[in-house]
């Protein structure tokens, strides 16, 4: 199995049956890692989640926040 390449981060609570129990949420793939990230928020327009490529800390995925 890939080392896990990709890491979920929000200052949002992530919640989600999908995410690791450990609350860390390393992915190996990258698509996986943005399916999980957006079904983990409870309203994925309104709040900002990330996916960041570890080895490069290139952010891949990235929702937009509103400002309320």
């Amino acid at each position: 199995m890939a080392s896990a390449q990709y890491r979920i981060e929000s200052r949002n609570p992530l919640l989600g049956s999908l995410l690791p129990t450990t609350h860390q949420a390393l992915y190996a793939d990258r698509s996986l890692a943005v399916a999980v990230a957006v079904k983990s928020l409870a309203d994925p327009t309104r709040q900002q989640i990330r996916v960041v490529h570890i080895p490069s800390g290139e952010i891949v995925f990235q929702t937009s926040e509103i400002s309320h």
